[in-house]
């Protein structure tokens, strides 16, 4: 067997809170700062996010804070704890990151850090990552996700050239949680009430007139209709793989350190059944 290759080491970051603001009564906002966003960019994709670092309680880190001498260094149990998110803004020139939290109270771990970060606060955190963006060329454009998916969305949608045909949709728990974006596209806002995630998205991209030509297709949120609308999509509509953008931000009943670990294996299991039934049907 071929070796595997060695994990490129990841950047780390630290970062200053500049603010914050309540957005919604489950959103907050946190913009990050400082001298240490000196070589950070995030100007390529409208869905590039960061891996913020939660200290496990008691370690001590090095300094200056790096991740590789973590791993190198601490036993597994006391490196920190990832959280990923969505950069909503980048300005390059003022040297600010913007990220929105989605908080349910106490509930979690970054939620309850956004809603009690102050100015000066330091944070560690690696990245970006990110592998979309619109397609310029594309004749219509589909984006379609839930509050986890909300910052890339907008950021998406306020990155389509002047003109371009787009439909968007985002389930949110009630008009309380919708946000105003700068684009020209109008947003389906889709209530959740008491539903379960996603079946009101669903319903709705079902029953979507879809437009001839090419579409470039932005899905992300809860495993679930993810899988649905992935169905839907790709066997149903016959979307072309690589003209989506799709995969699970978070499942029910896992937190994000038991959903990544099963993340790609799932993945890879839906996309061959669901290629399988598209083969079939071919």
């Amino acid at each position: 067997m071929a070796d595997r290759p060695a994990r490129k080491p990841r950047k780390t970051h630290t970062a200053q809170v500049i603010r914050t603001e309540r957005l919604t009564p489950h959103m907050q906002r946190v913009v990050l700062g400082g001298d240490g966003l000196a070589d950070f960019s995030a100007d390529t994709c409208t869905d590039h996010y960061v891996k913020l670092l939660f200290p496990a309680e008691g370690a001590v880190y090095p300094e200056p804070f790096d991740m590789e001498r973590v791993r190198a260094e601490l036993p597994r149990e006391q490196w920190p704890v990832t959280r990923t998110y969505t950069v909503r803004a980048w300005d390059p020139e003022q040297r600010e990151l913007t990220l929105d939290f989605v908080v349910h109270g106490d509930a979690g771990l970054a939620g309850p850090w956004a809603l009690l970060a102050q100015p000066g606060e330091s944070v560690h955190f690696m990245g970006p990552g990110g592998a979309y963006a619109p397609d310029p060329t594309a004749d219509w454009h589909l984006l379609a996700g839930d509050e986890s998916a909300l910052p890339a969305i907008s950021r998406s949608l306020e990155a389509l050239p002047a003109g371009a045909k787009a439909y968007a949709f985002v389930e949110v728990s009630g008009p309380e949680e919708e946000q105003k974006t700068d684009s020209d596209v109008e947003v389906v806002w889709l209530h959740r009430g008491e539903r379960p995630v996603g079946e009101a998205l669903v319903e709705a991209v079902r029953a979507l007139a879809f437009p001839e030509g090419r579409v470039h297709a932005f899905v992300h949120g809860e495993a679930g209709f993810v899988k649905e609308l992935r169905k839907l999509l790709r066997v149903d509509r016959g979307v072309a793989r690589e003209e989506m953008s799709i995969s699970g931000y978070w499942r029910l009943g896992h937190n994000e350190d038991g959903w990544q670990a099963s993340k790609r294996e799932w993945n890879a299991r839906i996309e061959a059944e669901q290629e399988s039934t598209t083969a079939a049907a071919a």
